[in-house]
């Protein structure tokens, strides 16, 4: 599926977690993960999930892609260096983290523009329900999959999502 705009959410610019820009084009041609994730909430164990998706399909055009978001019950308080901190120390992350950003309402950044009129195999569409919501964009470039937040990175749906991307 294509963007409403018809291009892909590897086209928007959004800021790297620690200053600077995040240049999703450089992932163009790669399947990318990318996940809302947040340091407080109940689903946070995902980030060991992630962190080995990441390292077990890194080498083969991978990689996951973190965007703090604090807009559901104010889960990811922090500022970028405690969230990197968090991430580091807590989950061993190593995967690539973006500025915290709204993906919902009036605020919403035009990454989650892209993203959020893809449907999940229930067929949910449009907001974010809560953290850790997952969009897997394919090596063309176009958003492929959708997950749930409770749907865990390692659940099968997951993987073989990310193995058709990367066969």
């Amino acid at each position: 599926m294509t963007t409403s705009n018809g291009s892909s959410p590897l086209d928007v610019e959004i800021g790297a977690l620690q200053g600077g820009s995040a240049d999703l084009s450089q992932y163009a041609g790669k399947a990318v993960l990318v996940v809302n994730v947040a340091s407080k909430c109940g689903l946070t164990p995902q980030y060991n999930g992630l962190e080995k998706l990441h390292e077990r399909y890194a080498e083969r055009g991978f990689t996951v892609l973190g965007v703090p978001c604090n807009q559901f019950l104010g889960q990811e308080p922090g500022s970028a260096e405690e969230i990197a901190e968090f991430c580091s120390a807590t989950y061993g992350v190593t995967f690539p983290m973006t500025e915290k950003v709204e993906v919902n309402g009036e605020n919403r950044h035009p990454l989650y523009d892209r993203l959020t009129g893809f449907a999940d195999a229930d067929g949910h569409s449009g907001d974010i329900r809560w953290n850790f919501e997952k969009f897997l964009i394919g090596r063309d470039g176009t958003v492929v999959a959708r997950f749930s937040p409770q749907t865990e990175p390692e659940a099968t749906e997951v993987v073989a999502a990310i193995e058709a991307q990367l066969a």
